[in-house]
């Protein structure tokens, strides 16, 4: 039985229990506020967003957005990480590693530029901003160049282009290909062109940074 206080006794009337308000931590409130996030980068730019744009394209609470976040630059940085993660993916999984080397470049640059392409100001935004937002930031580039070095080393390691003359892609030579495909790829989308205007010549670089050279031996063999 349950028992009955005196204030219930007093008014006649029971009181009910309190019921907590529910938390919105779930995951589809996160994956919300990270879709609001990119939403609010379309529409002003990291710098110029803020929090109340977050949420207002989430259609969801500052108070939800403190559940998950900190600050704004922590989603930002989740949202980053987020998509750099699923970008290496579908560049390992476009590649088909028994095709002749010359068609796996095409293939691994295609794919890349594809994910740069479906959201232009979020790649912009995280070539150009990022450098500026401290040491998390710093720590998510080092991470991002990680991620990069050891895919390119690892599409860069197979039979097909063992067989072809090209040898194991090394660190410098991995750093100085992203970095110089990024840049082509920033100032692309700065003076008004689509990414896709790279491909070409993206192809055609990275084939003659990292293809065969006579006797077998490159640049790009050197180092580990």
């Amino acid at each position: 039985m349950t028992a009955v206080t005196a204030g219930e006794r007093a008014s006649g009337t029971p009181t009910l229990p309190s019921v907590p308000e529910p938390a919105d931590t779930g995951p589809e409130f996160r994956r919300r506020l990270l879709e609001g996030m990119a939403a609010a980068i379309r529409e002003h730019g990291f710098r110029e967003s803020t929090i109340a744009d977050v949420v207002r394209h989430a259609r969801t609470s500052r108070r939800t957005f403190y559940q998950h976040f900190a600050t704004k630059q922590d989603c930002y940085v989740a949202l980053l990480r987020e998509s750099n993660a699923e970008m290496v993916a579908s560049i390992a999984a476009a590649v088909d590693r028994h095709a002749p080397w010359d068609r796996q470049v095409p293939q691994a640059i295609g794919a890349w530029i594809a994910a740069s392409e479906s959201e232009p100001a979020i790649t912009l935004s995280w070539i150009r901003e990022i450098p500026s937002l401290g040491e998390d930031a710093r720590q998510l580039q080092r991470d991002f160049l990680e991620a990069f070095i050891a895919l390119i080393q690892n599409l860069s390691d197979n039979p097909e282009l063992r067989a072809a003359g090209v040898p194991p892609v090394s660190r410098q030579v991995a750093i100085l290909l992203l970095g110089g495909l990024r840049e082509l790829m920033a100032t692309t989308v700065e003076d008004g062109g689509a990414i896709g205007d790279i491909t070409e010549v993206a192809v055609a670089a990275t084939m003659a940074l990292l293809g065969p050279r006579d006797g077998g031996a490159s640049a790009a063999g050197s180092g580990s």
